[in-house]
């Protein structure tokens, strides 16, 4: 899996020879697990290749730090390595140019590649999330959403089973398996119970699953909550009497993390305990409000995106109802829109994003298209937020 390695970056290493052979590859294991130079020094030696002398290529900067694995420059110096290739300096102020200072004090000739090369825009691609993460402090958020060509998400009453074909659907399940964590909102809990889960296609490891429930409507028995192992996220508020904290009280006992807003804008994040899993309040990080609930008892976006960057997620994945699509886009959240489009049409239904009546077309949200390509029957098509890669 594409994201077996979060919350850490997505590396890979080739160790070549001057002749070019390819003498040892790897990629970071999960968290915890050896990185992508390690796994690659430890496949030579499986081949019985000496790779003193040699060429590491690598995708992001080797670390210099003692975390959970030791620093892996360290190891390429130590394993005789002569030369390394670097697609992408670490933005983690824990490395941050310091995995290259340690290799060239230590004799070894590094090549940092300029961000045009390639490889280079290739592995800002592959971590986009990683670095969102460590620049912006959140997420890299991506829109989901399958509609037909006159826009609608589901007829009038609901129904939306199904408006793509099956290859869009298992394609989408492969995005979602890329992702951190998939997060939609109550209001797609009740309506549709989903899963949330990647069952299209392997995986290495669930996605967290997260929902906005402002005042805790989650059902103990959503299908989300027991569809696989992993973990649920329900974000809500606090306060509303005895009734609403008996609703968080049974999310808990089912083991969800319960993740308390305040209201108030200066309350201090704390950690209490409800039931069995722990709870939390979150300081708002700015005013806003999402999930399709009233402004007194919304949630703040930005306080929840900085929450979910802090546990390490790096790629967040949305499939939600027209009102949060509708608040992630006009507060500009949204980094990307994955859109599969049937060659259908619906008439009278539901929008992807209720965005209300616009002053005019300078208030519209802009995005630009990055690919479009056929699934099935279906099209696929990625539109960007302007400068949303640009860290």
């Amino acid at each position: 899996s594409i994201a077996l390695s979060d919350p850490n970056p997505r590396v890979g290493c080739v160790i070549v020879s001057a002749e070019g052979q390819v003498l040892g590859e790897g990629h970071t294991q999960q968290a915890g697990g050896p990185h992508a130079e390690v796994m690659a020094l430890r496949d030579a030696e499986a081949r019985g290749l000496s790779v003193v002398g040699a060429t590491a290529h690598v995708t992001l900067e080797p670390c210099a730090h003692h975390g959970r694995t030791p620093p892996c420059a360290d190891a390429l110096v130590g394993a005789g390595l002569a030369r390394v290739v670097v697609a992408l300096v670490d933005p983690n102020p824990l490395v941050g140019g310091q995995g290259v200072a340690r290799l060239r004090s230590a004799g070894v000739e590094v090549e940092v590649l300029p961000p045009t090369h390639p490889a280079a825009i290739a592995a800002s691609e592959l971590n986009i999330g990683f670095l969102s993460r460590m620049v912006r402090q959140r997420p890299w958020v991506r829109l989901k959403v399958a509609a037909s060509l006159d826009g609608r998400t589901a007829l009038p009453d609901g129904r939306s089973q199904w408006i793509t074909g099956e290859a869009a659907r298992a394609d989408g399940h492969a995005w979602r398996a890329r992702a951190t964590a998939v997060l939609t909102g109550i209001g797609t809990v009740l309506d549709d119970n989903p899963r949330l889960d990647v069952r299209a296609v392997p995986v290495a490891r669930q996605p967290w699953r997260v929902v906005l429930d402002s005042r805790w409507r989650t059902p103990p028995d959503a299908a989300l909550l027991s569809a696989v192992p992993g973990d649920v996220l329900v974000y809500g508020t606090e306060g509303g009497g005895d009734q609403m904290a008996a609703r968080r009280q049974a999310l808990a006992h089912r083991g969800v993390q319960v993740v308390v807003m305040p209201h108030e804008p200066t309350a201090a994040r704390r950690q209490t305990q409800t039931g069995g899993a722990a709870s939390e309040t979150v300081e708002p990080a700015k005013p806003g409000t999402i999930g399709g609930e009233p402004a007194t008892t919304g949630l703040d976006l930005a306080a929840v995106l900085a929450d979910l960057a802090r546990r390490g997620v790096n790629e967040l994945h949305v499939e939600a109802g027209a009102r949060l699509n509708a608040a992630l886009i006009e507060g500009g959240w949204v980094d990307e829109l994955l859109v599969y489009l049937a060659p259908t049409l619906l008439g009278p239904g539901r929008p992807f994003a209720d965005l209300g009546l616009l002053p005019g077309l300078a208030q519209a949200p802009r995005f630009e298209w990055r690919d479009v390509a056929q699934v099935g029957a279906d099209l696929r098509l990625i539109a960007r937020r302007p400068g949303a890669d640009l860290f």
